[in-house]
């Protein structure tokens, strides 16, 4: 009987620090993900851009700052519209126009952001540079959208291997 309870209660064990660690393992990945990506961009925009080492180091602390002040506003936007989708029926107009108040000042803070960084871009690139940034950011998106794709088709492909 207690050979029973022991081997029950190693299964138990067994199973709650699987459990435990999922969402650890979970994260890795995640973090590894992006990680993957951040080196990704990071070689995507020196080559496309043809960096110099000295202009590295000052384009890269500029922008990482400005993807992090545009997300932080690409947060707020998401949040207000994750609150109107679940909230419709029951908000106020006082209350949704108020949201559509607060999403528009988001806009507004997205192109005054894009605005300093632009004038910060210039005191860092040249003229030229600056030019092929932004190009170089839309080749970004629609390489990575396309990358995306790819891998969702082979995943579907390949059916079974989906964790």
């Amino acid at each position: 009987m207690n050979n029973f309870k022991f081997k029950a209660m190693k299964k138990v064990v067994f199973i709650l620090l699987i459990m435990l660690t999922m969402p650890v393992i979970k994260t890795a990945a995640q973090n590894t993900n992006l990680e993957k990506l951040n080196n990704y961009k990071i070689g995507f925009f020196t080559k496309k851009l043809n960096l110099t080492s000295q202009e590295a180091e000052k384009f890269w602390p500029v922008y990482n700052d400005y993807q992090t002040q545009r997300n932080q506003i690409q947060i707020e936007k998401l949040k207000l519209n994750r609150n109107f989708n679940l909230n419709e029926s029951t908000l106020s107009d006082k209350q949704l126009e108020e949201m559509g108040d607060k999403y528009v000042d988001c806009l507004v803070q997205e192109s005054n952001l894009a605005v300093v960084f632009h004038k910060k871009l210039k005191e860092v690139l040249p003229p030229a540079k600056v030019i092929m940034y932004y190009q170089a950011e839309n080749q970004y998106k629609i390489q990575l959208l396309n990358e995306l794709q790819t891998a969702k088709q082979q995943q579907r492909l390949r059916p079974g291997r989906n964790f």
